[in-house]
């Protein structure tokens, strides 16, 4: 079957599944394979469940019509979602960066949901599985798409910006994250700045922090030309400033000739403020009112473990342990920093993904973490054990172990960061909290 004949199948039933568990009538389920689990064993019990037919790559599983055979399921995905990406004659915001790239697309989603039927990301399917997921789950009635997308290795931007097709992008910052796949930071500004190159060559339009040089180099190596630039200063199409941080982050921002506004966010940390901007400059771009951003921003309360603010019977919780990198914790700890808590504990986990720069790039943590005033620093994980022996600081290898500790010797009446990579599992904390 070729890829437009099976266009003709999705029109009619566009539900796309991937998941037996979460079978809808009528879709279409799609029998993935993985490193431990092949789709085409699930291929009867998805129509069985409900689905009007089951696109699989294993002729032993085509048991009638019902059952679409292709080589390569995946494959057969993505070209699916180029195909239906050509079809959507509205813009589609590539949203990418180390940092803040899911907050920004909620935040650059709650703004332009004020004047249009906008579509995000759901969560972080923002790989070579989540962009066409996405793409494909756009529907008819949509003005505007935003697609966040992620990688951790070269190419794999590019890889993911042909499937999108992003008319507009924005890279929110470069950092050091995924060290070992991306070959070091200058593998990252090569990774990263494809969705760069892709609007280059595109005609295509990037929103550009200008606070940020590395980005405007990027931008400018890679021959981007049309730009639209935020940040402090006056010359920018949006000049914003910080206004007040604590608890919460507000904005001083105006377009050029118009007068000056405030927006007003649930968002915690000085961190949160390119992300904040960001939003406003995207949706001054698409025409909305400045009533309509100031909404957008401030209907937007984080969810996801991102930027969390928890008020436990004992402590206030900053929760932001749903990823973590060099360069994310050291905004964390410089946001914790600036709080007005009189008591204040770090509860860090390891940091994974970073390769051969994981030692070196833990102890540069650990030495940012003794430097900030704390009642207690609390480390878990192996990377961070390997380095235990420091006065004023708590080793422990796993959260299991940390656990223990917590139980013996609560924490009470503090403000606690608690930050590490998802894989350290840092919410079995939270009842200790």
């Amino acid at each position: 079957m070729t890829t437009e004949q099976l266009y003709q199948i999705y029109l009619k039933h566009p539900q796309i599944c991937t998941d037996t568990r979460k079978i809808t009538d009528s879709s279409l389920f799609f029998a993935l394979r993985g490193d431990n689990f092949d789709g085409n064993k699930f291929a009867l019990q998805a129509i069985e469940n409900g689905a009007a037919f089951s696109v699989i790559d294993n002729a032993e599983y085509a048991l009638d019509d019902r059952f679409i055979l292709v080589d390569d399921v995946l494959e057969t995905l993505q070209d699916l979602a180029r195909l239906h990406r050509k079809q959507l004659k509205i813009p589609v915001i590539g949203i990418t960066g180390t940092n803040g790239k899911t907050t920004t697309k909620e935040l650059v989603k709650s703004v332009l949901s004020q004047q249009f039927n906008t579509f995000a990301t759901e969560g972080n399917l923002n790989n070579h599985i989540g962009v066409p997921l996405s793409i494909l789950s756009v529907p008819s009635d949509c003005e505007i798409a935003i697609i966040e997308m992620g990688a951790n290795h070269q190419r794999e931007i590019a890889f993911l910006c042909s499937i999108a097709q992003p008319s507009h992008g924005m890279i929110t910052n470069v950092g050091k994250a995924h060290l070992e796949g991306f070959g070091g930071v200058e593998g990252v500004k090569i990774g990263k700045g494809e969705l760069y190159e892709f609007l280059s060559k595109t005609g295509g339009i990037g929103f550009i922090n200008n606070d940020n040089p590395t980005l405007i180099t990027m931008a400018h190596e890679r021959g981007l030309k049309n730009t639209v630039g935020y940040g402090k200063g006056s010359t920018n199409f949006l000049s914003v400033r910080l206004k007040n941080s604590s608890p919460y982050l507000s904005v001083d921002w105006n377009l050029p000739g118009e007068p000056k506004q405030m927006a007003f966010s649930n968002l915690p940390g000085i961190y949160n403020f390119d992300n904040i901007s960001a939003a406003i400059c995207i949706g001054g771009y698409f025409n909305l009112s400045p009533e309509k951003i100031n909404k957008g921003i401030n209907a937007y309360k984080p969810v996801n473990n991102r930027s969390q603010i928890l008020e436990t019977p004992n402590n206030t919780i900053i929760c932001d342990y749903y990823n973590a990198n060099p360069s994310s914790m050291i905004v964390a700890l410089e946001n914790l920093e600036d709080t007005g808590a009189k008591s204040k504990v770090l509860i860090l986990g390891d940091m994974f993904e970073l390769g051969d720069e994981s030692a070196k790039e833990h102890r540069l943590i650990l030495e940012k973490a003794l430097l900030t005033q704390a009642e207690r620093r609390i480390f878990v994980g192996e990377a961070f054990f390997m380095l235990k022996g420091i006065e004023d600081a708590e080793f422990y290898r796993n959260t299991p172990e940390a656990s223990e500790a917590l139980n013996k010797r609560p924490i009470k009446q503090s403000t606690i960061l608690l930050k590490g990579s998802r894989g350290m599992k840092l919410e079995s904390l939270l009842d200790l909290l």
